[in-house]
């Protein structure tokens, strides 16, 4: 099924009696019961005002698509939205619904924020078949709920997005990336919170225990106007005044390692499972050194944890209770089905999280499979 029009969504969400697996541009192992579901009918910018930084575009529009419009304006989606294709070892291309579904949100979140706070607006068909809307552009509102929050990272359980509206950044006018070699895990994420904490506004800190070069290496980036750059680039190197630190301002290789980090490339190809883990920065050496990974990488200065792990091992039960969720991103399917993608939530956000799945998908045909 791929509907060509929000018209055309409605109708067949309303006529279904069987779950449905909604797919944006199939960059996501989505497997489980139902027939898919595409949106990629539903494409194209319908509103991009680049004086008041707001583009509207329709949920199946390719993000490559997106972001083209706005370089052409000097301009970006802030909140720098990964590429799980080669971490997933798929094809397809990402929509921009489907960055919104998930909440996909890369490494300078720690600065900028995520996602879905860029989101301004929604308009999505519930499981009734009924076309919601909420947040810019509003023509019809739903009392008592933030559908614009509610909507990203929803994963498609409580409705189909047809349509989301963007707040966008200019791109910053220079990017530079301190690098700090040799720290061991524990001192690296004390650095990346000591460079955080400073006025020196960091979008951007990640370590990589085993760098391109075998060695570990701890990143921090800067971006905004030259001279800013190059003033704050200083003043954050002399807090490392004991440290084996270099210093890299080619725009285009800073970039190209932040790719590497956003997209998770030291895991790709590599065999075993992928799991994703958000936690308390202080935390994630502990957590790490419990989990024993084959690989991994720190992103958001330690409160993002990708581990790569054997097929059989059960992330969760190493890790035990901790101040945060584990969330399963790349396995077999028996793994998938054992263990779920995501953590299971505690009885009554469970059972907060059901109530919001029968209000909006009250046939419990969406997604069937994910229990967020």
């Amino acid at each position: 099924m791929k509907p060509e029009s929000e018209a055309d969504l409605a109708e067949i969400v309303k006529s279904a009696v069987q779950p449905v697996r909604i797919r944006g541009g199939g960059t996501r192992r989505m497997g489980g019961a139902g027939a898919v579901l595409e949106t990629g009918g539903l494409r194209g910018i319908t509103l991009y005002e680049p004086g008041a930084l707001t583009l509207v575009a329709q949920a199946g529009t390719p993000l490559a698509e997106i972001e083209a419009a706005l370089a052409t304006e000097g301009q970006r989606l802030a909140f720098e939205p990964m590429d799980h294709r080669g971490l997933l070892s798929v094809a397809g291309e990402p929509t921009i619904g489907g960055v919104v579904a998930a909440n996909v949100s890369g490494p300078r979140r720690i600065q900028s924020g995520a996602c879905r706070d860029f989101l301004l607006g929604v308009r999505f068909v519930d499981g009734t078949g009924q076309v919601l809307r909420n947040g810019g552009r509003v023509m019809k509102n739903v009392t008592g709920y933030d559908l614009v929050k509610l909507m990203a990272g929803s994963w498609g359980t409580l409705g189909v997005l047809s349509e989301v509206s963007l707040k966008v950044l200019p791109k910053p006018e220079a990017a530079a990336c301190l690098l700090i070699d040799g720290l061991e895990d524990r001192a690296a994420v004390e650095a990346m919170s000591r460079a955080l904490g400073s006025p020196f506004e960091v979008t951007g800190a990640a370590h990589l225990p085993v760098g391109l070069d075998g060695n570990p290496v701890t990143m921090l980036r800067i971006e905004g106007f030259a001279q800013s750059v190059t003033y704050r680039l200083a003043q954050l190197q002399a807090l490392f005044p004991d440290c084996a630190v270099r210093v890299e301002t080619d725009a285009a290789r800073v970039a190209e390692g932040w790719r590497y980090v956003r997209d998770v490339v030291p895991f790709h190809d590599q065999d075993g499972a992928v799991w994703r883990i958000s936690c308390k920065p202080s935390d994630a050496p502990d957590l790490v050194a419990r989990l024993a990974p084959q690989q991994v990488v720190y992103d958001w200065g330690g409160g993002l944890i990708w581990a790569l792990l054997p097929e059989h091992v059960d992330a969760r039960a190493r890790l035990g209770a901790f101040d945060g969720h584990a969330s399963l991103i790349r396995s077999s399917a028996e793994q998938l089905d054992q263990l779920g993608m995501f953590q299971p939530q505690p009885p009554a956000l469970r059972a907060l999280s059901d109530g919001i799945k029968q209000r909006f998908d009250p046939k419990g045909i969406f997604n069937p499979d994910l229990r967020l």
